[in-house]
């Protein structure tokens, strides 16, 4: 009979296409490894791998087992889950994927509770670009993640906590730097830098301005919002950075001003999103309601 084990195995496998390195992942010894996915091919009466001494490569069988494979293991990870949800809350470790206009601004004003309220709670945590952790939280690499909506997350479970607009920064000396609130119309006959391709939030903050991406200026983008606010900083021209990022980018630049934009909102939504499935959802309504508490 097919182990959990050597589906682990072929899964590391298929990760790293090197037995050497999947072995290393999996801590058990290369021959050990080799050994069980013989004996699984055998069993499944054909090669999940071609190998050589140079290289793996995945056979047409192999490419559909390995993906039964990954459901199979999602559906373990998942059993195993139910088992941990009836211990104590948060008692269990979670892997959260977030994105970058997200973490280094949400996590610092969050953890700290959390940390506080459940001290042995192990959260791993990895920051990447929204599709990137869609597809992760679906192949079950993840429990969850944060991400900005509106976003595809194509059949998983999203679940809204905090919601905010999004603020025009420009340079003190700029002729609308005195505004408190700025339109979409005025925004058009400013330089407006925002990130580069790939990231929601460009997406998002072009939405809420109704400006198609033609209107920015693609040359002076960026992969980070700190870089979009030293550029303005340095007269480069303006940006539109999230409320949740508005006191930790702007503090220490007392030269740049900051304006509503007054567009219908909210501009973009946070939310963590999981897998219907997943048996951790009380842990993650837990989360939520702690994340609330501190962002209020």
């Amino acid at each position: 009979m097919i182990s959990l084990k050597q589906i682990t195995y072929i899964l590391a496998v298929e990760k790293t296409l090197h037995f050497r390195k999947a072995a290393e992942h999996c801590s058990i010894s290369q021959s050990a490894l080799s050994t069980a996915i013989t004996e699984m091919e055998k069993q499944l009466g054909f090669q999940v791998f071609e190998r050589d001494n140079k290289k793996v490569l995945i056979t047409p069988a192999g490419a559909q087992c390995l993906k039964k494979a990954h459901n199979i293991k999602i559906q373990m990870d998942d059993l195993y889950q139910l088992g941990q949800s009836l211990k104590a809350p948060l008692s269990y470790p979670m892997s959260l994927g977030i994105i970058p206009t997200i973490g280094p601004y949400l996590l610092p004003k969050v953890l700290p509770r959390v940390r506080q309220e459940y001290p042995d709670f192990q959260l791993r945590i990895i920051e990447d670009q929204s599709h990137i952790l869609v597809n992760k939280v679906k192949n079950g690499e993840l429990d969850t993640a944060i991400l900005a909506l509106p976003f595809d997350i194509d059949g998983l479970l999203s679940f809204e906590f905090w919601q905010e607009d999004f603020y025009w920064i420009t340079h003190h000396d700029d002729q609308l730097a005195q505004q408190t609130e700025i339109t979409s119309d005025e925004l058009k006959h400013t330089n407006l830098m925002l990130l580069k391709d790939g990231h929601c939030l460009k997406e998002h903050a072009l939405a809420a301005c109704k400006l198609p991406p033609g209107d920015t200026d693609t040359s002076l983008a960026s992969t980070s919002l700190n870089m979009l606010v030293q550029m303005v900083a340095g007269h480069m021209g303006t940006t539109l950075i999230p409320e949740i990022a508005l006191d930790q980018l702007l503090s220490g630049n007392s030269e740049l001003k900051a304006a509503h934009l007054n567009e219908p909102g909210p501009h973009r939504r946070i939310a963590f999103i999981t897998r219907a499935n997943y048996s951790g959802v009380k842990n993650i309504e837990l989360l939520m309601q702690l994340f609330r508490q501190e962002l209020k």
